[in-house]
C-alpha cells in the first residue's frame, strides 16, 4: 500500500515537474530577454494565437453542434451512416491535412494548374486564396477539431428530454427557434467543454502553424530553443503559453463539473425526431457530408495519390526504422501511461482524501500543457542535472558521464506520459466507475490485499477500458510533434518527424508516406469510439 502511494505522488511530481521548471527557468531568465520578448514578437504572437483561437473555436462550436442537432434531432436520408463517420477527422492530424491540400491548392497544384489551363491565365493574372495562411491554419484545425464539440454535444441532445422543446413549439417557436431558447441553452456546458478542448488543443498545435508559416506562441518556442539558441527565451515563451493553458484547463474543469442537466420528468418521453424532406434532407445530407469529405474522404485520396507518384519505399530499411522508432516508442508510451494512470486511480479509490484527490488533479494538468512546454519543462532541470554530474565526476574521478538522461528515450516517454495522462487516466476512472465497492469488502473479507484485489477483480473487469486507453494513448504518441522534436535521442527519427520534414523541404509526395501510416494507426481508436457512437444513438 505504501509502495502504491510513492508510485502514484511520483507520478503526479513528475506532471507537475514540467511546470515548476518552466516557471523558474523564466524567472531566471532575466528582464533583459523578456523586455526583448516584449519589443520584438511578444506582441505578433500574441495577437496570431489569439485570432487563431477565436476563428477555431467559432468554426468547430458551428460545425460540432450543428451536425450533432441533425443527426440527433432529425431524420434524413444517411442519418445513421453520418452519425458515426462524422467522427472520422478525429484521426488526422491537422499537420496532415495541411500537407495534403497543400499539395492540391498551392500555386503548382492541381486546382490552380487546371484553373490556370481552362481560363488562359498567367500565374500573376488572377487571384487566389492562400492555403499557407491564418486562415488556412483555422480551417485545417477546425476540420481535425470539430469531433470534439459534435461528440459531446450529441450527447448531451441525447440526454435532453423531449418535454422544453416541445412546450416551445407549443407556445409558437419554430424548431429552429426552440432550438436556439431551449436546447441550445441546456446543452452549453457540454459545447463549450468540448470547445474549450479544441481551443486547447489548437494553442498546442504546432506542425500545422509552422509549416503554414504562422507565427504563434508553439513556433515561437521552437524557434527559440533550436534557431536562436535562447533557453531563457523559450522558457520565458512556454511560460506565456503554459499560464493560457491552464486558465483553459480551468475553465474546462469548471464546464464539466457544471455538465449536469437534472430533468423533473424522468419518465417523459424523448423528443420525436423531426422527418426531414425534399430540399431540407438535400441540405442536411449536404451540411454533414461537407466535414466528413473534407476532413476524411478527400485527405485519404490526396495522400494516396502523392504516396504513389513519391519516390518513398514503406518496405525500405530506412523507413522500416522510422516505423519501428515509432511503434516502440508509442508501445512504451502507452505502457508506462497507463500503468501511471492505474496506480494514480486504485491510490484515490483506496484512500479517498486530499492527497489523493490532488494527485490525481496534477497527473490531470499535462493534457492542457502543449508538447513544446513539456519539452522544454524536462529538458532544462534535466540537462542541468546530467551537466552538474558530468562536472563532478570529471573533477573527483577524471571521467565524464556525458548526457546520462538527457536526449534518451526515457526522458521522451516521461514527457508523453505527462501529456497524455489524463486520456489514460479519464478511460480508467470510467472502468473504475463499474466496479461496485461491494467486490472489493468481498475481495477483502476473502484475505485478498489491496494488490490481489487489483490483480484479480479489477484489472479484469477494467481489460475493455485499459485497452481503450493503451490505444488512445498509443496513437496520440504516434501523431506527437513538438515534444519528439526537441527531445528525440540523435539519429532516432520517428514517422511525424519524417513527415515534418520532407513536408519543410516541400517534398509533399514524400510526407505522405509517413502521414498515411500515422492516419491509419489513427483510425483505430477512432473506430472504437464510433463504435461507442452507433450503440448510444437513440432508436
Amino acid at each position: 500500500m505504501r509502495g502504491l502511494a510513492t508510485v502514484a505522488l511520483l507520478v503526479a511530481v513528475t506532471c507537475a515537474l514540467p511546470m515548476i521548471a518552466v516557471l523558474i527557468a523564466a524567472l531566471s531568465g532575466g528582464t533583459d530577454t523578456v523586455r526583448h520578448l516584449v519589443s520584438t514578437v511578444l506582441g505578433a504572437y500574441t495577437w496570431t494565437t489569439f485570432k487563431l483561437v477565436v476563428l477555431v473555436a467559432l468554426g468547430t462550436f458551428a460545425v460540432g453542434v450543428g451536425a450533432a442537432w441533425l443527426v440527433t434531432m432529425t431524420r434524413f436520408p444517411g442519418v445513421r451512416f453520418f452519425e458515426i463517420v462524422l467522427v472520422l477527422p478525429l484521426a488526422f492530424p491537422a499537420y496532415v491535412l495541411a500537407y495534403a491540400y497543400t499539395y492540391i491548392l498551392d500555386h503548382p497544384g492541381i486546382v490552380q494548374t487546371t484553373l490556370r489551363e481552362m481560363t488562359g491565365w498567367g500565374p500573376r493574372e488572377y487571384w487566389f486564396p492562400d492555403v499557407r495562411s491564418l486562415g488556412g491554419a483555422a480551417i485545417m484545425l477546425i476540420l481535425v477539431l470539430y469531433p470534439y464539440v459534435y461528440l459531446l454535444a450529441r450527447a448531451a441532445f441525447l440526454q435532453q428530454s423531449g418535454t422544453t422543446f416541445l412546450a416551445a413549439r407549443a407556445l409558437g417557436s419554430s424548431a429552429f427557434a426552440a432550438f436556439f431558447k431551449v436546447s441550445l441553452p441546456l446543452a452549453r456546458p457540454a459545447i463549450a467543454g468540448g470547445v474549450l478542448l479544441a481551443v486547447m488543443e489548437t494553442i498546442a498545435d504546432f506542425g500545422t502553424v509552422a509549416y503554414f508559416g504562422v507565427q504563434t506562441f508553439a513556433t515561437g518556442i521552437y524557434t527559440s530553443w533550436f534557431s536562436l539558441y535562447d533557453r531563457a527565451g523559450a522558457a520565458q515563451l512556454a511560460l506565456c503559453l503554459l499560464s493560457v493553458a491552464l486558465l483553459l484547463a480551468m475553465l474546462e474543469r469548471v464546464q464539466r463539473g457544471k455538465a449536469k442537466y437534472h430533468d423533473p420528468a424522468r419518465r417523459a418521453p424523448s423528443m420525436p425526431p423531426i422527418e426531414l424532406g425534399g430540399w431540407s434532407s438535400l441540405a442536411a445530407v449536404v451540411l454533414c457530408g461537407i466535414p466528413v469529405a473534407f476532413g476524411a474522404v478527400l485527405p485519404i485520396v490526396i495522400l494516396l495519390t502523392m504516396g504513389l507518384g513519391s519516390e518513398q519505399d514503406l518496405l525500405s530499411p530506412r523507413y522500416l526504422g522510422f516505423v519501428r522508432n515509432s511503434v516502440t516508442l508509442a508501445g512504451v508510451a502507452a505502457v508506462v501511461t497507463v500503468i501511471a494512470a492505474i496506480c494514480v486511480g486504485f491510490f484515490r479509490r483506496l484512500q479517498p482524501g486530499r492527497l489523493s484527490r490532488g494527485a490525481a488533479y496534477v497527473a490531470r494538468l499535462g493534457y492542457a500543457v502543449p508538447g513544446g512546454v513539456i519539452a522544454v519543462g524536462l529538458m532544462v532541470p534535466f540537462a542541468a542535472f546530467d551537466n552538474a554530474l558530468d562536472a563532478w565526476m570529471r573533477a573527483t574521478f577524471d571521467v565524464s558521464t556525458g548526457l546520462l538522461i538527457t536526449g534518451s528515450i526515457w526522458l521522451l516517454v516521461a514527457a508523453y506520459m505527462v501529456r497524455f495522462m489524463a486520456a489514460a487516466l479519464g478511460a480508467y476512472e470510467g472502468g473504475q466507475a463499474m466496479v461496485h465497492a461491494n467486490m472489493d469488502a468481498a475481495a477483502r473479507s476473502l484475505g485478498e490485499g489491496p494488490m490481489g484485489t487489483l490483480r484479480r477483480v479489477h484489472l479484469p473487469i477494467l481489460a475493455p477500458s485499459l485497452l481503450t486507453a493503451l490505444l488512445i494513448v498509443f496513437v496520440d504518441v504516434m501523431k506527437e510533434l513538438p515534444a519528439t522534436l526537441i527531445m528525440r535521442p540523435f539519429n532516432y527519427d520517428t514517422l511525424a518527424v519524417q513527415a515534418y520534414r520532407l513536408a519543410s523541404d516541400e517534398r509533399l509526395g514524400g510526407a505522405a508516406v509517413p502521414s498515411l501510416v500515422i492516419v491509419a494507426m489513427g483510425l483505430l481508436p477512432v473506430i472504437l469510439i464510433c463504435r461507442q457512437v452507433g450503440r448510444g444513438r437513440r432508436v
